[in-house]
């Protein structure tokens, strides 16, 4: 399901799971910095741009979690 964007991402902090390419997304309210983290892995240290292919396919087909999940991250 689709996650909403526009508004909504200014809202709260948003965390995205997209299980086909096993990888997760955070996308901070205070500054729309975008992170990324692939199942089994650390976050990356480097910010993703907003236009990331990966991250725009995550919130058309991805799932919204908590931070909770987030920061438990999934084994692949």
């Amino acid at each position: 399901m689709a996650i909403k964007v526009g508004e909504y991402l200014n809202t709260k902090d948003v965390y995205i799971d997209y299980s086909f390419e096993e990888v997760m997304f955070r996308r901070m309210k205070k500054d729309g910095a975008i992170y990324r983290k692939f199942y089994s892995e650390q976050e990356a240290s480097e910010l993703i741009p907003y236009y990331n292919r990966l991250y725009n396919d995550a919130l058309l087909s991805g799932e919204e979690i908590t931070q909770v999940e987030y920061e438990l991250g999934k084994r692949s």
